[in-house]
């Protein structure tokens, strides 16, 4: 690996930590916060590609580990892993590597529109796919009852974030193209 490669890493993994330092806004009854650091998986995988950003959100996750209180609200350490909404953190790094694997199939055509779309699916899809089940389990509360009585209500904000991460994603590529995907660059 790179020099690059893992500067890039370790730089996106600060981007995660410094998206935690907005402060979580807490749904009553939920138990589940509405965070920056939701958006990101989109952010990283998208602009560092499967690999690199999928390394960068375990290097994030295993920061968190070991005690360093990065997740929004200032928590950190082992117990940030078992509680109802951890699964939702599981899914950031398969998100991340999800978005950043679509995104190298399209980056020499992508546009906001594929960007957008890419990043709904990875970062909501995904995500909500690893965390409903898990919040599910732990809450006792059936998937359907899960999704539609407690998580339906993060999907607007959950869009945004990804308008938001598109719009970044596509800037990047246009602005700063050294920071390409790694198959793209095989590619070309």
């Amino acid at each position: 690996m790179a020099t690059r490669d893992i500067v890039f890493i370790a730089l996106f993994a600060a981007l995660m930590a410094a998206l935690g330092l907005f402060p979580p806004l807490m749904i009553p009854g939920l138990g589940i916060p509405i965070t920056a650091q939701s958006m990101g998986p989109m952010l990283i995988g998208g602009i560092l590609g499967a690999r690199r950003g999928f390394l960068s959100m375990l290097l994030f996750l295993a920061l968190v580990a070991i005690g360093m209180p990065l997740l929004s609200g200032g928590r950190g350490g082992l117990a940030a892993f078992v509680g109802p909404w951890s699964g939702f953190i599981y899914g950031w790094a398969l998100a991340a590597l999800v978005i950043g694997f679509l995104i190298e199939r399209v980056w020499s055509r992508l546009d906001f529109v594929r960007a957008f779309g890419i990043s709904v699916l990875g970062g909501i899809g995904i995500i909500y796919g690893v965390g409903v089940p898990w919040y599910s389990a732990m809450s006792g509360m059936g998937l359907v009852e899960a999704f539609t009585g407690s998580m339906i209500a993060f999907i607007p904000g959950d869009l945004i974030k990804a308008g938001i991460a598109a719009a970044v994603i596509v800037a990047v590529k246009r602005a700063y193209p050294l920071i390409t995907p790694q198959l793209s660059r095989s590619r070309a």
